[in-house]
């Protein structure tokens, strides 16, 4: 008996009806989206950094290096900002904390809509063990969020 065909139909269906992104568990991922300009976006968030005496440690253009190496990505660029008298308390609690620090926030085109994504600081709080500490990861997450919206133009 022939299973190809079987098998070819078992796989089309699995990726006609398997899990869409938006159905997948979040893993402490934080997300705005909107129809907007990715270019918009980027100056809004670099305003809303500044505007909140937040330090932009670095930008990372991920589609520009994927083009360096002849690959097609999407318009993806990674932010890396902080203030060190949040972070560092973080750090002097579990220094493990700063493999996810300073803070980040990805904006990246997906077709018509641009996201702009970053890691929850309770999720970050559970993945290093910080419970014991006082932190002020509401303070934190209500920061970030207000940033994406600022960002997002809302």
């Amino acid at each position: 008996m022939n299973f190809t065909p079987l098998v070819a139909a078992l796989a089309v269906g699995l990726l006609v009806s398997g899990p869409t992104q938006a159905d997948a568990p979040s893993y402490g991922i934080e997300r705005l989206s909107g129809n907007v300009n990715i270019d918009d976006v980027e100056a809004r968030l670099r305003e809303a950094l500044d505007e909140r005496d937040l330090t932009l440690v670095e930008t990372v253009d991920h589609a520009a290096n994927a083009a360096n190496v002849d690959l097609e990505l999407p318009d993806t660029r990674l932010f890396l900002f902080g203030n060190p008298e949040v972070g560092t308390p973080m750090m002097q609690c579990q220094g493990s904390a700063a493999l996810d620090l300073p803070q980040k926030m990805v904006i990246r085109q997906d077709g018509d809509q641009v996201h702009i994504e970053w890691n929850d600081p309770h999720y970050l709080s559970d993945r290093h063990g910080l419970d014991d500490c006082e932190l002020p990861l509401d303070n934190v997450a209500g920061v970030l969020t207000e940033i994406a919206a600022q960002a997002l133009g809302e």
